[in-house]
């Protein structure tokens, strides 16, 4: 039997040519690009129905956010900087063009944000999720399942850069409104320790280490590494969903006001079609410009700065006393449309 799509019978010399309808080149890629991208997002929409209907009580959250954030995700981390060659996890031109992006998308959303309702701590973590995509708990497993392993060290380099320069930067802008004359230093001071106290650095710093002098653990160390690292990704995209009920259903509790839709729409468009355009738009000319980074490598940042908010930002702003309820929705917009915006981003650079 002929396989159907292998293309159209031969026609004979009377037939008339008939156009190839323009949908029927696309449609089968994007399909293939939602097939994988479904069970990512399913698996958020998992942890929020089962929070949000108290299958997953509300208490048992944050241990599952602490054993994807101190034993998964570091685990899953550390193998693949350690089977990543060292060149890919230290890419000047992918950490430098990355890094002004983000300053950028933080200082445009700070901007854009502050009015008589919103001041610096509320506008800072606002821009924390305009600038921080959701690299860890969903990016990397995600991308790798798109592009391949290799896409693992860029998309490493930007968790990085999140990670420790636009969370501390955030975090220390968040503090300009503080009432005491030590509420900068003090910011600085808890950006400080919480880098430094933060698993997914070090987990990726000892990754490189690995790389760089060929360390293979033993084998029972490296099994137990394994086993972590494999739960990382399902327990990380349900725990995703889990942490945004949970912000809803408290600031629900604590009787928040309505928010506009003006307060946190634009943000969530910011984070899924400003950011990938300006990081392909920075890229592309730092090529032209002869900047040592692959068009590979574009790619992934690109596909990185297109994933939704990070999740993780929810739990931050409810420690500096930012308004959660806004944050929180930022972040559910941003990842419920990202299965379509995201899915469409592949297809158009892949």
């Amino acid at each position: 039997m002929r396989d159907e799509f292998t293309g159209p019978p031969a026609k004979s010399q009377g037939d008339s040519p008939r156009p190839t309808p323009p949908t029927a080149v696309t449609i089968r890629p994007v399909l293939q690009i939602l097939l994988i991208t479904f069970p990512f997002f399913a698996l958020v929409l998992c942890g929020y129905v089962a929070a949000k209907r108290r299958m997953l009580p509300l208490e048992a959250i944050p241990g599952m956010n602490s054993f994807v954030l101190f034993f998964a995700l570091p685990c899953m981390l550390y193998r693949f900087g350690a089977s990543t060659p060292l060149g890919q996890l230290l890419d000047g031109g992918v950490f430098l063009t990355y890094l002004l992006c983000a300053l950028v998308m933080v200082a445009f959303s700070v901007a854009v944000s502050l009015n008589g309702r919103i001041r610096w701590n509320d506008a800072s973590f606002g821009a924390l999720v305009a600038a921080f995509p959701n690299t860890g708990f969903m990016g990397v497993p995600l991308l790798v399942a798109l592009l391949g392993a290799q896409a693992a060290g860029p998309a490493i380099v930007t968790i990085v850069v999140d990670m420790v320069i636009t969370t501390s930067l955030c975090i220390a802008l968040s503090r300009l409104d503080g009432a005491d004359e030590h509420g900068f230093a003090h910011a600085a001071k808890k950006a400080l320790q919480g880098m430094l106290f933060n698993p997914m650095p070090w987990s990726i710093l000892l990754g490189a280490v690995a790389s760089a002098v060929s360390l293979t653990l033993p084998k029972p160390v490296m099994q137990t590494v394994g086993l972590l690292a494999d739960a990382a990704s399902p327990v990380a995209l349900f725990t995703i969903g889990a942490v945004l009920a949970r912000s809803q259903m408290l600031a629900a509790a604590h009787n928040h006001a309505p928010i506009a839709l003006g307060d946190y729409l634009p943000v969530a468009a910011i984070k899924l079609l400003l950011h990938p355009v300006l990081v392909l738009l920075v890229g592309s000319t730092a090529i032209h410009w002869g900047v040592p980074l692959s068009k590979f490598a574009l790619t992934v940042m690109v596909l990185v700065a297109a994933l939704p908010s990070a999740s993780n930002v929810s739990l931050l702003a409810e420690r500096f006393g930012a308004d959660n309820g806004r944050i929180a929705r930022i972040i559910l917009v941003s990842t419920a449309a990202a299965f379509l915006t995201f899915s469409g981003a592949v297809s158009l650079l892949t």
